[in-house]
């Protein structure tokens, strides 16, 4: 059996992206524990303003925009619409994922069992993965809980918005530090 290294399921600030799928109006306030993917990617999404790491978003079609909160803690925010669940079957996504030159991406949104799931997968074949389980969520809990199984079988990292960012920070004390904590407290 091959050793594993546990550091390589560290995520590195300089090699990750930040990819938040249909965080919109129509469909994350139907998902179990939305309020909590909303805090959860609001905190995210301002946490990697903060830490220089870039974020995508993508907006499934029909399912109106990007809620406002993630709108506005993004800033420069602009979204690239899809109508596939997978997010790499869409040419301009897959194209900004490859432009940034980062091999890991850190998943929130919705819905678990569907567009996150697919997406993931498919990244998996040339990329690490981090699905952040407080920040991302399904309609029903099980789908929730199978996705995730899933997804960790599979050998995406399965972490938490607070793991992310601490493990980002590296360390206490710093500027940096005092500016996120608001995020964390």
């Amino acid at each position: 059996m091959p050793q594993i290294n546990p550091a390589q399921h560290l995520v590195k600030r300089e090699d990750c992206v930040l990819v938040a799928i249909d965080v919109q109006e129509k469909l994350v306030p139907a998902v179990d524990d939305g309020e909590q993917v909303i805090r959860n990617t609001v905190r995210l999404v301002k946490f990697c303003a903060i830490a220089g790491i870039p974020a995508v978003f993508t907006e499934q079609q029909k399912l109106g925009p990007t809620l406002a909160a993630v709108r506005e803690a993004a800033g420069n925010f602009a979204a690239i619409e899809k109508v596939h669940f997978n997010c790499f079957m869409n040419p301009q996504f897959s194209e900004k994922i490859n432009s940034l030159g980062r091999n890991t991406i850190v998943i929130t949104g919705a819905e678990s069992h569907i567009c996150i799931a697919q997406t993931a997968l498919t990244a998996l074949a040339n990329r690490r993965v981090h699905v952040i389980s407080d920040a991302v969520s399904s309609r029903s809990p099980a789908n929730k809980a199978v996705s995730l199984a899933r997804m960790r079988d599979a050998g995406a990292v399965i972490s938490s918005t607070e793991m992310f960012i601490y493990e980002i920070l590296v360390q206490g004390g710093t500027d940096e530090f005092r500016s996120v904590l608001p995020l964390v407290k």
